[in-house]
């Protein structure tokens, strides 16, 4: 690190998606930024992502003939929130977050003009339960998105400081003046903060966050080990507004579930989810912006039924959805298995004529291409897979129980405006702080839009902060 004494126009603090995306916009603009990263390598969360970036009217759409605005984009974005974000905030993201998107092509990152049907094809996909496709698919998903950015920060001569974790901001005479790292004063006119979110920290994960432990013991995170929180125990020091209580993003998993999706693997196509009463109540491959509330609604456990032909059909290779591993929870007495739905329907504590006509209804359905309660067969066909799944009716038959179980990303942080400056309580800008990414509160909402949203919040709402911050500094 450069000596203590000297002054440095933008410090950044947090080196993941937004903190990267954010050094990098600052130096561009004439700046001496030097970041801070409390871990050993940078990327934070966003290196550990598919690096699905959601956005609108942006040239990759246009070229696959996707006819969409930013105006289309921030309609659905604020419908699907209920309208309890600030419609100028959430406005300014979905306007330049289409820009941020371009801004990463031109500095290498390669999002195809192709047609995707997963979040880990390159190409343009079905992020969410979006009206149009916004979900952009990068090649080499999170890691090469940060490589682009790793390489955009070396460019400019940002520093960088790994393995240091920031103590506290300097704030004199009602502005931020710099930080404490390491027992050290670093001074400059502006900082960003970009530290990601709290899902690390059990204490503020009970405090701003508490619908997490409704999962008990199948509770698992799989955000970055340095999301612990800081930006909160910042916003505390500059009287800042905290925002976005309560909110943040659930997956549904198995119980039995320990690893995000990539390692632990999927459930089998052919099943059917049943609620309490032995009903099915959703398309099974709903999207995840919308399905944790569906599960979360039912009275009552919710299951995943499938048959001994699923469980055999499950690829090995995985850690947890494997053959293997769901005939050992069966073995173990985890998961309900029984020779006929009669008896899987004993053990679920379900009415068994309920579960037997459920079933029967998926299966003169499903295995033939259509489903006219909930149209999962449209989902299917935009998944690019087989659309026709096999019949349950083999047996033996089981049961695995299904709730939102892992923690991903955390929306409760420091309020922001559509500059990304951080506001206080009263809600005016604290001079010479701005924050981004899951430190920067009010754009990720009650509603996760789908996959893309917050690497899109990260990198757009970072570049905002960077540029910003070094226009503060400078000007």
């Amino acid at each position: 690190m450069t000596d203590a004494h000297d002054e440095w126009d933008v410090v950044v603090v947090g080196g993941g998606g937004a903190g990267l995306a954010a050094a990098a916009s600052a130096a561009e603009e004439g700046a001496r930024v030097l970041l801070f990263e409390s871990e050993r390598e940078l990327g934070g969360s966003t290196r550990l992502s598919a690096g699905l970036f959601t956005a609108g009217g942006t040239a990759v759409q246009r070229a696959l003939g996707v006819e969409d605005t930013v105006e289309r984009f921030f309609q659905h974005y604020m419908d699907l929130n209920h309208w309890q974000l600030k419609p100028g905030l959430v406005r300014a993201f979905c306007a330049h977050a289409g820009p941020a998107l371009e801004w990463l092509v031109s500095l290498g990152l390669d999002v195809p003009a192709a047609v995707s049907t997963d979040a880990h094809t390159p190409g343009l996909c079905q992020a969410g339960v979006e009206d149009v496709w916004r979900g952009h698919v990068p090649r080499d998903q999170g890691y090469g998105l940060v490589e682009v950015l790793e390489r955009a920060c070396r460019r400019h001569k940002v520093e960088t400081v790994l393995n240091t974790r920031v103590e506290a901001l300097l704030y004199e005479d009602g502005r931020v003046r710099g930080v404490v790292a390491d027992g050290i004063e670093v001074r400059a006119p502006a900082v960003a903060v970009t530290t990601g979110g709290f899902a690390q920290d059990p204490a503020l994960v009970e405090r701003y966050y508490p619908r997490a432990h409704r999962a008990g013991e199948s509770l698992f995170v799989v955000a970055a080990p340095g999301s612990r929180g800081d930006h909160l125990r910042f916003a505390s020091q500059v009287d800042g507004s905290v925002t976005g209580e309560g909110w943040g993003l659930m997956l549904p998993t198995a119980y039995f579930q320990r690893y995000h999706h990539w390692q632990s693997g999927f459930p089998p196509a052919s099943r059917v989810h049943v609620n309490a009463a032995g009903r099915r109540f959703m398309d099974e491959d709903a999207s995840y912006a919308v399905s944790s509330g569906i599960i979360e609604a039912q009275p009552g456990p919710v299951w995943a039924v499938f048959d001994e032909r699923a469980r055999r059909g499950l690829p090995v290779g995985y850690a947890d959805w494997t053959p293997e591993g769901v005939a050992a929870e069966a073995a173990a007495g985890r998961t309900p298995r029984a020779e006929s739905l009669d008896a899987l329907a004993v053990s679920m504590h379900v009415p068994a004529e309920a579960l037997r006509a459920t079933v029967a209804r998926w299966n003169a359905e499903l295995p033939h291409g259509r489903d006219s309660e909930f149209l999962r067969h449209r989902t299917l066909a935009n998944k690019g897979g087989p659309t026709e799944p096999d019949p349950i009716g083999e047996p033996p038959y089981y049961a695995v129980r299904l709730l939102p179980a892992e923690l991903v990303c955390t929306h409760a942080g420091l309020e922001i405006d559509g500059d990304a400056a951080a506001l206080d309580r009263g809600g005016a800008p604290v001079p010479g702080l701005f924050a981004a990414g899951e430190a920067g509160a009010g754009v990720l909402g009650e509603r996760y839009i789908g996959g893309g949203n917050a690497v899109a919040n990260a990198v757009t709402m970072g570049r905002l902060a960077g540029r910003n911050a070094a226009r503060a500094a400078t000007h």
